[in-house]
């Protein structure tokens, strides 16, 4: 996934109000861009330091500028648009990177699912009536050495995992694809310390036959892309 046009650079002020971030330019001026992440951003934002941001030109939107990559203490990278995650997943399967998810004919976005009013991010299908269904998750938050998700408390975390499980019981196959927009983490395992109850249903699921799978994704202001897998901790 390229950046077209070429993303511009700043000096991150402070963000507000969960989409808004002020953002200091080189000549001194300071805009508001759109900050496309709804999570708490734990150990992703750094006053003082470097974002990147991309430009639409959609004359409808009130803020053109979306805030993509943020540079941490240690000169780290960090994916802050969570929206790329489910796009990055598709260019991968598609161009066979995620080796674990090849040999499906089709793949559909957002198809309506489960009984609880769910949409899964993505469903494959094979002619021979084999269904897969993914559900992506961006993974930001770094604590010491180690990838962690949730960041903060997810109910809707815990009702995809309740849908997944609800699949595999049906015969399908279900799968919970990280993909790691951080390129200081090179593990995930689940935040018990943030959501205990999310990590005892993911621990449920995994007994259950739900697969978890983490990739990680090669960042620079140019662009981004899938590019390896990493290590997913479970609980013991």
């Amino acid at each position: 996934m390229e950046y077209s046009p070429p993303l511009q650079q700043g000096i991150l002020i402070k963000r507000y109000k969960r989409f808004l971030t002020d953002v200091r330019l080189a000549d001194d001026s300071i805009i508001t861009i759109h900050c496309p992440n709804t999570g708490s951003m734990k150990n992703c934002l750094f006053e003082g330091n470097r974002v990147w941001f991309s430009t639409s030109d959609n004359p409808k939107r009130k803020y053109p500028n979306t805030f993509e990559l943020m540079e941490n203490d240690q000169g780290q990278l960090i994916g802050i648009n969570t929206g790329n995650a489910n796009a990055l997943a598709e260019e991968a399967i598609n161009n066979n990177i995620i080796k674990e998810l090849q040999g499906y004919d089709t793949l559909k976005r957002e198809v309506k699912y489960g009984d609880e009013n769910s949409r899964i991010d993505i469903l494959l299908s094979s002619q021979s009536g084999a269904k897969c269904y993914i559900e992506v998750k961006s993974c930001t938050l770094l604590e010491q050495t180690g990838g962690y998700f949730p960041d903060a408390v997810t109910t809707r975390g815990q009702k995809h995992l309740r849908e997944l499980m609800a699949m595999v019981q049906q015969g399908h196959r279900a799968v919970l694809l990280f993909v790691v927009q951080h390129s200081g983490i090179s593990t995930v395992k689940a935040a018990s310390h943030i959501d205990q109850q999310y990590a005892d249903l993911l621990h449920e699921a995994i007994n259950m036959g739900v697969e978890v799978l983490a990739y990680k994704v090669a960042m620079s202001t140019k662009g981004v892309n899938i590019e390896t897998s990493c290590k997913f901790i479970s609980m013991s």
